[in-house]
């Protein structure tokens, strides 16, 4: 694998790539890294980390409970872990079902801020992927949307990584398309993530608001233990 880039050249790829639009915030994606390699990016200058697994997420927020950082959970959310969910991180971008919705609302603290949603659409309909279909996104923003103790920010996809970037590239403008329908109606949305350590300067050209970059600013992943 070549050499992982700085958070200074990733900026500085996404500030090109966006041409007129505001280039999209960085999400670190630190699934498996340890804690030592999340303090080291925030000293740069990273807030924004992306985790997987609750259980690894909350030992690492423990660890670095002394920087300001704002945690994402990325991964498939199970209903028994919308408490932990709720209690201890400030976004949800897998949200994929109704069930969750009350559930997440219910346990999120009355003393803080409401938790912040990305409803994750599936939008290539990949049997080993999680996300809702298309379709099915409209009346899933609304339900978070209803919610106070939730605050829907918008949408997620991972396409499938198909080797022809044209095919990408639909995927991409699929899905800015069907943010800009639903954004008419929910004007708190205001983020579309997409894109990810071998795509982002795709995804930032056809209007993500957010990129996860995973490998490209930390390197491989270490082997599991």
């Amino acid at each position: 694998m070549s050499k992982p880039l700085t958070l200074a050249e990733i900026s500085a790829r996404l500030a090109t790539a966006s041409l007129d639009r505001p280039p999209p915030r960085v999400l670190a994606v630190s699934k498996t890294q340890p804690a030592s390699a999340v303090r080291a990016l925030a000293l740069q200058g990273q807030r924004h980390f992306g985790e997987n697994y609750v259980q690894e997420a909350l030992a690492k927020q423990a660890e670095l409970a002394d920087l300001a950082l704002s945690w994402h959970l990325i991964g498939p959310l199970q209903s028994n872990k919308c408490r932990e969910v709720a209690t201890h991180f400030d976004w949800l971008a897998s949200l994929d079902r109704p069930k969750l919705v009350p559930l997440l609302a219910r346990f999120r603290p009355a003393d803080a801020a409401p938790l912040n949603v990305l409803v994750q659409v599936n939008i290539d309909d990949e049997s080993s992927k999680s996300g809702c279909a298309p379709a099915d996104a409209p009346p899933l923003c609304g339900l978070v949307a209803g919610e106070p103790r939730l605050n829907l920010r918008g949408l997620m996809a991972i396409p499938a990584p198909h080797p022809d970037r044209a095919r990408r590239r639909d995927a991409f403008r699929r899905m800015r398309a069907l943010f800009d329908e639903l954004r008419a109606r929910h004007p708190s949305m205001d983020t579309l993530s997409m894109g990810m350590s071998d795509d982002f300067e795709l995804a930032a050209a056809e209007g993500a608001t957010e990129v996860r970059i995973g490998s490209a600013l930390f390197g491989a992943r270490p082997p599991k233990a």
